[in-house]
C-alpha cells in the first residue's frame, strides 16, 4: 500500500486493535478512505526519528532480530488454514476449566503472567482437557471475542506453541532450546522453547515447542 512515497503494510498480526478483524480488510478499507493508516498501532509515517526504538522496530519481523536487537532462529506461523500458532496454555488455576465448562469455541482472555509478558491475551480454544486443565488454543485479536462470552482466567502460564517454522537463522532441532518468535507477537520479542517435535511437511516444518521461557 501506498504511503506518500514509500510502501508500507501492517504486520500481519491481525491484532484488532484498528477495530477489524484482519490487516486485510484494514488495508481494503484504508484504499477506500474509510479508515486512515494512522489507526494501526504499528503505523510509523507519524514519526521518522532515527531512535533506537524505531530502528528495533523496522528490524523486527522475519529478519532474524527482534524489538531489543536479540536474535532467533525462525518465526513460528499458523499451520494451513488455522488463525495462528498454536498456544498451549494452563490457567493458574486449573480447575476453571472444568468449573466454568470451557470448551472448544470458547474465547479465554489472560496474562502469560509466568513469562513476565504485559500483554494481556485472547484465546480462542482448541481443545480443553478437563483433567489436566491445559488449553491449546489459537491467539486472536480482542475484535474476534466481541459479542462472545469470554472466560477471564486473569494469569495463566505459557506451555508451549506449535505451528510452521520459517526459517530464518538455524532450523529447528530437536531437543535443543532454540529462541523464535511467535508470528502473531505484537511485542515483537523473542521466545525460547525446547524444541520435542519436528514434523516434514509438504507446507514446511511443523514444530511443537514446549518449557517457554524468556531468555
Amino acid at each position: 500500500m501506498k504511503i506518500g512515497d514509500r510502501t508500507w503494510k501492517p504486520p500481519g498480526q491481525d491484532c484488532g486493535l484498528c477495530g477489524e478483524k484482519t490487516c486485510r480488510k484494514f488495508i481494503g478499507l484504508v484504499k477506500k478512505g474509510i479508515k486512515k493508516p494512522e489507526a494501526c498501532v504499528f503505523f510509523t509515517e507519524r514519526t521518522e526519528k532515527k531512535s533506537k526504538e524505531s530502528i528495533a522496530l523496522k528490524k523486527a519481523g522475519t529478519t532474524g532480530i527482534d524489538f531489543l536487537g536479540g536474535t532467533y532462529d525462525f518465526v513460528l506461523k499458523a499451520l494451513p488454514n488455522e488463525i495462528s500458532a498454536r498456544k498451549i496454555v494452563m490457567p493458574f488455576r486449573p480447575d476453571l476449566v472444568e468449573k466454568w465448562k470451557i470448551k472448544e469455541g470458547d474465547c479465554v482472555v489472560g496474562r502469560p503472567m509466568s513469562a513476565g509478558c504485559p500483554v494481556q491475551h485472547v484465546l480462542q480454544v482448541i481443545r480443553a482437557s478437563k483433567v489436566t486443565g491445559v488449553l491449546d488454543t489459537w491467539c486472536v485479536g480482542p475484535r474476534f471475542s466481541r459479542g462472545m462470552k469470554v472466560h477471564d482466567v486473569e494469569a495463566y502460564v505459557m506451555l508451549g506453541f506449535e505451528g510452521v517454522a520459517e526459517v530464518v537463522g538455524r532450523q529447528p532441532e530437536f531437543g535443543r532450546r532454540q529462541r523464535f518468535l511467535p508470528g502473531f507477537c505484537m511485542m515483537n520479542i523473542a521466545h525460547t522453547g525446547v524444541v520435542n517435535m519436528i514434523l516434514g511437511k509438504s507446507y514446511g516444518l511443523h514444530v511443537r515447542l514446549e518449557d517457554i521461557r524468556f531468555l
